[in-house]
């Protein structure tokens, strides 16, 4: 009976190396890289590497979870076998408001990318970002497998827009770069800041963990798939940091790479081509969003933190509707009222406090299961935590109010259910 609520193992190490990939390469490579230059200036480089660190300790945290209970849920599950439902729940409340908000930003950027190049505005861009949540929803309706085809074409193609960005960087003359012209950082704090903005564009490996469920040999997979994903990520970015090094200073509103190719008044094809590598790598990250929340969902609903419909499978047991359409409608509104950089700051927060209990939750696995030392796991909490408090003020209060709000529902909902059962 047990078998046939459970999601069957189709992907192996390629197939959830690329599902890493698809969720990191998006928002991170083609807006947050910029967001952080912003911040940390010409010690970009180094702000990417600090964020690699905490991610691959993270990372590692999330294997050691994901090996020993390889099923869907990622930390809101492991924060309720090793934790306490309290903390099980937050992480799970905070996850999916969070890359909601996430998926919503990125499909709300390709809807005003589109439209800008077409010559529309106003509703036509909700109208298209719609449209677009709308076809991905479709896909994922139809079953990883399918969803991880479509991904790896979306994966090949953003991948090949940033080495054509690179390329075409290095054929510039490096004066004076655009994040000579950010100067120095004002503090060293601004460096941790741009490295907190960064780490979320390093999260998408935890979209890995949380299809525990599906992936086969998950105690070899999963951490291989991690481990491969942020090394992969975090070459590229570097390159594209240096590649920023390259640009001279331009007219560019923003360091979103487009803008910076647009203002050097490069070749037309360059900039479409750029341009249409970063709206393909936005879908992808909705794609993958979309199916890392919903099987968030899923794992909440099995537990009744949601409605208990929302678990239900379709016959193949290839995937969860409910969930999936639950999912989108939280993304469509989303998509109606949200502000991108309220969004990817937000995120940062939320993201940090939960990659905290991811860690936290690591450091209890007993020694004769654990392959992660536990100094990676106290690293990684010490530095999301860290990291957390160096985010925008006025975030820290949104996010810790949702926290607030979130556990009262849920202790609400947890009484309720004690005294049914007495």
């Amino acid at each position: 009976m047990m078998e046939q609520s459970q999601l069957k193992r189709t992907t192996g190490l390629p197939g959830a190396v690329l599902l890493g990939l698809g969720s990191i390469i998006g928002t991170g490579a083609f807006v947050s890289i910029g967001f952080g230059a912003e911040l940390a200036g010409s010690y970009l480089v180094w702000a990417i590497a600090l964020a690699a660190v905490v991610a691959a300790c993270n990372g590692l945290s999330s294997a050691q979870l994901a090996a020993i209970h390889p099923v869907s849920g990622g930390t809101y599950e492991y924060g309720y076998r090793f934790l306490n439902h309290d903390l099980g729940f937050t992480a799970g409340w905070l996850f999916v408001l969070a890359k909601s908000a996430s998926a919503a930003t990125a499909s709300l950027a390709i809807g005003k990318t589109v439209a800008h190049a077409i010559g529309w505005s106003g509703y036509a861009e909700v109208g298209i970002s719609i449209a677009v949540l709308a076809l991905l929803t479709g896909l994922v309706m139809g079953g990883l497998k399918r969803s991880n085809r479509a991904n790896a074409v979306l994966v090949a193609i953003a991948i090949a827009a940033l080495v054509l960005f690179i390329g075409y960087s290095f054929t510039l003359d490096p004066v004076p770069s655009v994040l000579d012209a950010a100067q120095e950082p004002k503090h060293w704090s601004d460096i941790l800041a741009a490295a907190a903005l960064l780490f979320v564009a390093y999260t998408g490996y935890g979209r890995i963990a949380t299809m525990g469920e599906e992936v086969t040999e998950p105690r070899h997979t999963i951490p291989r798939a991690i481990v491969t994903t942020v090394l992969v990520v975090t070459i590229l970015y570097i390159f594209i940091g240096v590649a920023l090094l390259n640009f001279p200073l331009g007219t560019a509103q923003s360091l979103v790479l487009a803008d910076l190719v647009l203002a050097e008044h490069a070749p037309r094809w360059v900039y479409f081509a750029l341009a249409i590598g970063a709206v393909i790598a936005m879908a992808g990250v909705a794609l993958n969003l979309l199916l890392g929340v919903s099987r968030v969902v899923l794992a909440m609903a099995r537990r009744k933190d949601l409605p208990p419909a929302l678990a239900a499978l379709n016959p193949q047991r290839t995937s969860a509707p409910a969930a999936i359409l639950f999912t989108a409608g939280v993304m469509l509104a989303l998509v109606l009222i949200g502000d991108l950089e309220l969004a990817w700051s937000f995120s940062a927060f939320t993201v940090l406090v939960y990659y905290s209990l991811t860690n936290l939750a690591a450091l209890q696995v007993s020694p004769d299961l654990r392959f992660v030392p536990r100094w990676i796991s106290i690293l990684g909490l010490l530095a999301c935590l860290s990291l957390a408090a160096f985010v925008d003020l006025s975030v820290l209060g949104y996010g810790i109010g949702l926290i607030v709000i979130g556990l009262i529902w849920h202790r609400v909902r947890y009484s309720a259910a004690a005294t049914s059962e007495d």
